[in-house]
């Protein structure tokens, strides 16, 4: 079984494309991390202050699956440099 969700983040302290990267490539590393989930930017490469994770998690049980979604979209909404605008979340089986 498989998870999938799409986050669009805005990143509200951002001047410039520097400190963009600092703050995504930071987020990607702790949630494969900690979550052991594939991640990565999908969108708005060239604007300061949005973007799209796309992030991905695989195991045998589907219950196990949302609940590490939810896991990985509350620590999305808790970090503090980043503001979530929409998810989308789907899963296969």
């Amino acid at each position: 079984m498989v998870a999938s969700v799409q986050m669009e983040l805005f990143l509200p302290a951002c001047q410039n494309l520097k400190e963009k990267r600092a703050i995504v490539n930071s987020l990607l590393g702790k949630l494969r991390s900690r979550f052991n989930v594939a991640a990565a930017e999908m969108a708005y490469p060239k604007q300061w202050q949005r973007t799209i994770l796309g992030i991905a998690a695989v195991a045998n049980e589907m219950s196990f699956l949302q609940q590490e979604i939810q896991a990985v979209i509350r620590f999305v909404e808790n970090h503090p440099d980043v503001e979530l605008i929409h998810t989308d979340t789907a899963y296969y089986d």
